[in-house]
């Protein structure tokens, strides 16, 4: 059965549970005051983004982390709603019904109850491993593309102007444009005083409520220029604080509707959170298991949908103050949903207090943060196949629908991914002598010279039938360029898979050789590769003989082979063996191979 042993990541209680003690306790309720605190304007701002009431975001943050955080993997992520996921969400939607509408709200809770039992199918299935396929470039190219279409929805707001919603990116600023002599200065004013206040608290302390202070400095700036009275729109009072169950009253065809976008969303929320979860552990040297993750995410998204909570992932954000804030186990999450229940009871009656533009001037602030400059200058400097991947993703998430963007910078990550395993990494070698070791390294990268009568190759990587046509050019370009070596060795270096095809190759090469009157030998280190050559029948046809553990005993076995009146010939001495062959006079038989410092021949470092 597929999935089979999905018990252990659904049942309870979680091994974390042993970890809570009095200390723990006591640090995690600190920093679930925290959480709380910067939780109650994120929640807010992300389901505006989304498209949603605010109080929508509030239930989301309530719910979705304690759910979350008890069938988890992290021990300090904190899951809830999410810059990116409720950008998917809106990007989704808008094209369905108006934003904030009752049908546009339905819609929004089906496609988090579908976003969670995909996730919960992929946890069941272990899918876990395949998010390690997708380029990191993608989330980064596709944050930016978020970012913009985030900026862009709020611009509206911020001006003071209300403005047609739907499109992309380039849609939404030439509306903004268009509408520019309708500006509300009032509205810009509160807007840029929310957005510095933001900007000035974040850098006096990254653990100040920040958003939580701003909002209330635009707030109060509202109400003392009487920005309702000058036209600024203000938020509405909250119909009610605790949230309720209730099943999404949609048909089955506009069910179908959201399916794409249902996907989307489910995976966009599973790149993020195991993201951060794995960043958060490694961080922590704490094991994670993203099987697990899933499992936690998925719940946490289908029960959002039933109690008024759009899909949620992990937060870098609440997680990191969660962190700083001095969190020990998952309690901190837990216990920042009731914190939060409370905190909305004593704010609640203010809520028709704020004004829109001063969530806007946070929500730009938030969308300016998750433009990650350093990775993406790291992207752009270090890797053409990175940059592809990258652009492609973040220009199609602008020029187009955002979700397309995840679509196209998965399958460029794919087709990058199978061009690498299809060219494994194929080099002549030879030997140099390293802080007096004697080591085997790439001819051409190092300007070495080879043995006359042997040739070594070393293959590292997968010899499968999508690369057997890369390595079988490089055998013959080594042999175009290194002519007359009858004898060749050729060691299988870390090889991660070899199928029939592959095994096809080195069969053919070994034929090739023998009629040529040299001979092939093998060296293959791991048992594993070993034993998937002899059920695929490689001994049939090459001898046992030439098959060896290591390179120094192919090399002994070779040199009995050679032609003693070329070595005595041969200036070059590579190998140890040559001691024992007959050498030119003012040779004797002294074997030398080139000497190279820590830098290498080429002053790079010390690698093929």
């Amino acid at each position: 059965m597929i999935g089979g042993g999905y018990h252990r990541y659904l049942s309870l209680p979680r091994a974390w549970f042993a970890a809570v003690n009095p200390v723990s306790l006591r640090a995690d309720t600190l920093a679930a005051l925290t959480g709380a605190a910067i939780a109650l304007p994120q929640g807010v701002a992300f389901a505006v983004i989304a498209g949603l009431p605010p109080e929508y975001g509030l239930y989301t943050a309530m719910l979705t982390p304690v759910i979350a955080a008890m069938w988890g993997a992290s021990m300090v992520m904190v899951s809830g709603p999410a810059t990116a996921i409720s950008a998917v969400l809106f990007a989704s939607l808008s094209l369905l019904a108006p934003a904030g509408t009752p049908i546009y709200i339905q819609l929004a809770l089906i496609m988090t109850i579908l976003a969670g039992l995909f996730q919960l199918l992929a946890g069941v299935c272990r899918l876990g491993g395949l998010i390690s396929f997708i380029s990191h470039s993608v989330m980064v190219g596709f944050t930016a593309a978020a970012a913009l279409l985030i900026a862009a929805s709020q611009l509206g707001d911020a001006i003071g102007v209300t403005i047609e919603g739907g499109g992309g990116v380039i849609e939404r600023i030439a509306r903004v444009i268009a509408h520019w002599g309708q500006l509300n200065t009032l509205a810009l004013v509160i807007a840029l005083a929310t957005l510095v206040t933001l900007v000035v608290l974040r850098w006096l302390s990254p653990r100040l409520p920040s958003y939580l202070i701003a909002l209330i400095v635009g707030s109060v700036l509202g109400e003392v220029t009487d920005a309702a009275g000058s036209g600024v729109e203000m938020f509405q009072k909250l119909p009610a604080i605790v949230p309720a169950f209730a099943v999404p009253d949609v048909s089955i065809a506009q069910i179908f509707q959201v399916l794409p976008g249902a996907v989307s969303v489910a995976f966009v929320g599973l790149l993020e959170a195991i993201s951060i979860g794995r960043s958060f552990a490694m961080r922590r040297q704490e094991r994670y298991d993203s099987n697990q993750e899933i499992i936690g995410q998925g719940l946490s998204n289908l029960c959002a949908g039933f109690v008024q909570g759009h899909a949620g992932s992990g937060s870098f954000t609440r997680s990191a103050l969660n962190v700083e804030s001095g969190a020990q186990t998952p309690m901190a999450a837990i216990l920042a949903a009731p914190f939060l229940l409370v905190l909305l009871f004593l704010l609640a009656p203010f809520v028709d207090h704020i004004p829109k533009p001063a969530m806007a001037g946070i929500i730009i602030y938030v969308a300016w943060r998750l433009f990650s400059f350093a990775e993406i200058r790291h992207i752009l400097t270090s890797s053409r196949s990175e940059t592809l991947i990258f652009a492609l993703t973040f220009l199609s998430g602008v020029a187009t629908q955002l979700e397309n963007a995840i679509f196209v910078g998965v399958v460029t990550s794919l087709a990058v991914f199978l061009h690498r395993s299809a060219r494994p990494h194929v080099a002549a070698i030879s030997p140099i002598v390293y802080h007096g070791r004697r080591l085997l390294r790439g001819v051409e990268y190092h300007e070495l010279d080879q043995c006359s009568q042997i040739s070594v190759l070393r293959l590292e990587g997968a010899l499968f039938f999508g690369s057997v046509e890369h390595v079988e050019a490089a055998f013959r370009r080594f042999e175009a360029n290194y002519p007359g070596r009858r004898l060749k060795i050729l060691a299988l270096k870390g090889m991660g898979k070899i199928d029939l095809a592959g095994v096809d190759l080195l069969v053919s090469e070994y034929l090739r050789s023998r009629k040529a009157g040299g001979d092939l030998h093998i060296v293959i280190a791991y048992k594993e590769t070993l034993l998937a050559l002899r059920r695929m029948n490689l001994f049939a046809v090459v001898d046992k003989a030439n098959i060896h553990p290591n390179k120094a005993e192919a090399i002994g076995t070779v040199m009995d082979r050679v032609d003693p009146d070329i070595c005595a010939t041969c200036r070059i001495r590579a190998f140890v063996e040559c001691a024992g062959k007959p050498a030119p006079p003012d040779i004797g038989g002294d074997s030398k191979p080139p000497v190279v410092d820590a830098l290498g021949t080429r002053g790079m470092s010390f690698r093929e």
